[in-house]
């Protein structure tokens, strides 16, 4: 865990970044289509195990906070103007060169051209802060993408000099403007990352991965469905990455994509090829935090029982006899919003799988969701507030007992601040929604839970328990 410090412009970046971790990856070669035989769906229950590549994690390290996967962005020359000056408080081990100067989740590298390039890396997404530690794999529960990033392309456009270092910007600036318009989210804290692969996909021809200005397809509706970006060390776990079962097989099959922003054709893709399984075997190794505050053992014995009893068959068990269930509920079972499981499975977004089955990243089978969701392993999850797939609940107190959830809420920022007897961020219940805030810095500020695809109601089981055993069920996740 290493000392970080925040800069949210920096996070108008990094959209392609995440987009690749929820949306993309390769299946193996079983049967994953459905009885009715639909191409791209999967049926719901066990996701099966697949074999991994082999990787290095230590040097999949060392290519994460180093390489240049995301090869275009903000010349050094304007950055400097824009976004440098601020004190480098978050350092990571083993940057090399310029990026041992730059914030953790920026790289810089020297393109053909030789102009010298900043853009961000996959930790602006995948790295966060928890008591001022910066914590790597955990997702960024903070992230703004609620403001038009082509604000930031056109202020830096005014402090680049000269052909070399013009053609670089334009290079990065007409790719944001491709993407703009489908990638702002209604609140701050939620993801646009399933969408803005989509308008990526839109933008490109499948099978010569040329740039096109217009779009090729149709592109996705212009309001993104919000994600909560789940936590790295689950990985080592989970036969699907992704909430929907999309991310089976291959799992450094998805590290590709993370050019995909900025990339010219296959060869570029190749590139990136060289490292993706060291990446993925990093990301693997990684172990979630310890439980930073004082736990009561003997009321956390009594939550194990309770655990084992109603929660271990969905998420798993812990202990000797460890094991995840790898399995995906349906949307009526689990009762959670299911806009984000039925965008991907009513028929609305098969145009983007026809794309990757045309394309060099998989086949007809590489995205082929279910209408469920995978109860995620919950290791660590005492660091993954707000909870659910779209980060509805702002504590885990809450999600335990849905009478407590608020209707609408709001993050405390200053200071941003852990509440252990709650498992989650301090934060605010509102009496009225976005719709009833004039002031637009304040309305996006507000998580509003009856928004298309915000809502947070489902996963009900423990409304049942009484106060005591759903006490001791909380005390005993902070030891996972």
């Amino acid at each position: 865990m290493i000392l970080a410090a925040r800069h949210p412009a920096r996070m108008l970046l990094a959209l392609i970044l995440v987009a690749v971790a929820v949306l993309l990856a390769s299946c193996d070669d079983s049967d994953v289509r459905s009885a009715s035989g639909d191409r791209f769906r999967s049926p719901l229950g066990e996701v099966a195990v697949t074999e991994q590549p082999d990787g290095d994690p230590v040097e999949g390290y060392r290519a994460l906070v180093n390489e240049a996967y995301v090869s275009c962005g903000m010349p050094y020359a304007a950055y400097t103007r824009v976004l440098g000056g601020v004190e480098l408080a978050n350092a990571l081990p083993g940057r090399e060169g310029r990026n041992a100067e730059l914030p953790y989740a920026m790289t810089a590298h020297v393109n053909d051209e030789g102009v010298e390039i900043v853009s961000n890396n996959c930790l602006t997404c995948h790295a966060a802060e928890i008591n001022g530690e910066l914590i790597v794999g955990l997702g960024n529960e903070f992230g703004d993408f609620t403001t038009d990033p082509r604000r930031l392309t056109l202020q830096a456009g005014n402090f680049v000099r000269g052909e070399a270092e013009t053609a670089a910007w334009a290079h990065w600036a007409d790719r944001i403007e491709g993407i703009a318009p489908y990638i702002q989210t209604a609140t701050v804290g939620v993801n646009p990352a399933t969408n803005l692969t989509w308008a990526l996909m839109a933008h490109r021809d499948p099978e010569t991965l040329e740039w096109s200005a217009e779009p090729l397809i149709e592109p996705p509706p212009r309001e993104p469905l919000p994600v909560s970006v789940p936590p790295w060390w689950g990985m080592a776990k989970k036969n699907a990455m992704f909430y929907t079962t999309i991310g089976r097989g291959d799992h450094s099959r998805f590290m590709l994509l993370a050019s995909m922003l900025c990339i010219e054709d296959e060869a570029d893709v190749a590139e990136v090829t060289d490292y993706a399984a060291d990446i993925r075997a990093y990301i693997a190794s990684l172990e979630p935090p310890a439980y930073p505050f004082p736990i009561d053992a003997g009321l956390a014995a009594e939550g194990a029982e309770i655990y084992a009893r109603d929660c271990s068959a969905c998420h798993g068990t812990y202990g000797s006899d460890a094991r995840f269930v790898n399995r995906v509920y349906g949307v009526e079972e689990v009762g959670t919003d299911a806009a984000y499981a039925m965008a991907a499975t009513d028929g609305s977004r098969d145009r983007f799988f026809e794309w990757v089955a045309q394309s060099p990243y998989g086949d007809d089978r590489s995205t082929a969701p279910a209408p469920g969701y995978i109860a995620p392993p919950l290791d660590g999850v005492w660091a993954t507030a707000p909870y659910l797939h779209n980060g509805s609940v702002p504590s885990m107190r809450a999600l335990l007992s849905s009478r407590e959830r608020p209707t609408f809420w709001r993050h405390r920022t200053e200071p941003r601040e852990y509440v252990p007897e709650e498992m989650g961020w301090a934060h605010d219940a509102l009496p009225s929604g976005q719709a009833d805030e004039s002031d637009p810095a304040k309305r996006r500020r507000i998580y509003d839970t009856t928004l298309h695809g915000y809502g947070n109601g489902g996963h009900t089981y423990s409304d049942a328990l009484g106060e005591e055993e759903r006490e001791a069920l909380l005390e005993y996740l902070k030891t996972l």
